[in-house]
């Protein structure tokens, strides 16, 4: 096994620092599952271009990470990256100010076309619950340590 994520030998301390990356809302979700069966993939990190499209869904599952299954989800939106750069699980995502969850993991179920990007959140709202419109700005935290 020469995956370095399947052997944890790779985790959020061998970033040190990391641009945030300012979305777009494309598309509003709104719909919640109990049995979506997600299985969120070993590695912690992804790189996007420019104008990629993710799909953002959340988890009040407190056993999700990198590597386990999802059921529980609600759909927020389809957003466009507005600038190039790296999802690092952890990281914190913002819209309207607040933090409306945390990067846990990614579901490659839709790939080529989008990869699903799962948020850990204390309670599953859809985001036409949330009040997502199309044109929002949404950012992906940065860091620098």
């Amino acid at each position: 096994m020469s995956d370095p994520y399947k052997r944890n030998l790779v985790n959020t301390t061998f970033y040190h620092s990391k641009k945030e990356i300012r979305c777009e809302v494309v598309v509003v979700l709104d719909g919640k599952l109990e049995n979506r069966g997600l299985n969120l993939i070993h590695p912690i990190s992804r790189a996007f271009s420019t104008g990629t499209i993710i799909e953002l869904i959340a988890t009040d599952d407190v056993t999700a990470k990198p590597g386990n299954s999802v059921d529980n989800i609600a759909y927020i939106a389809f957003v466009e990256l507005k600038n190039s750069g790296v999802l690092l699980t952890g990281d914190p995502v913002i819209w309207n100010g607040k933090e409306i969850g945390t990067i846990i993991g990614y579901d490659d179920t839709h790939m080529p076309n989008h990869q699903n990007t799962i948020l850990s959140v204390n309670e599953r709202i859809p985001g036409k619950q949330l009040g997502l419109k199309i044109g929002d700005e949404i950012v992906i935290k940065g860091f620098n340590k």
